[in-house]
């Protein structure tokens, strides 16, 4: 792979179809690795979330909760199982062409009122107030992301020949 295409990879790919384009214009390689990429990704966020939920469970918060697998219930991202559903039956050509394009910009518009959402949601005095701890954490935890994919995305394209 090149040099530049892994800086990029580690970097990590703009959001949604963009990142199969930026890959695609450098190669077509490049552009299944940026995909790839994406696609390990989303897949994994659900799995860093509900790690997020076990370890603050287990530092107390659980104790006040009558069951904990309703506790982690509660906190499992449940778009992931959304994601991984559709992801199958995308895998097994469930759906043609016209029905994914519909998908797809059914897909954009709710990422833009996920995001509208986030913003009516979002107090820039109370970050603030919490100090730069969890800005660091939050970075630190992006970082090892970035490492963990760029690893299965070289680990991938050595296995695939991409």
């Amino acid at each position: 792979m090149p040099r530049e295409l892994r800086i990029d990879v580690a970097g990590g790919p703009p959001i949604g179809e963009e990142a199969a384009a930026a890959g695609a214009v450098y190669s077509d390689a490049a552009g299944k690795i940026a995909v790839l990429t994406k696609s390990t990704r989303n897949a994994m966020i659900g799995f860093v979330v509900l790690a997020y939920a076990i370890y603050w469970a287990s530092r107390g918060q659980a104790k006040t909760v009558q069951g904990k697998a309703a506790f982690l219930w509660q906190k499992f991202p449940k778009f992931v199982l959304g994601f991984l559903f559709v992801s199958l039956l995308a895998t097994f050509q469930v759906f043609d062409k016209v029905q994914i394009a519909s998908l797809a910009n059914l897909s954009r518009w709710a990422f833009l009122l996920t995001f509208a959402g986030v913003g009516l949601k979002t107090d820039f005095r109370e970050i603030k107030r919490q100090g730069v701890r969890p800005f660091v954490v939050g970075a630190l935890a992006e970082l090892t992301i970035t490492a963990i994919t760029l690893v299965l995305v070289l680990a991938a394209a050595a296995i695939f020949s991409l």
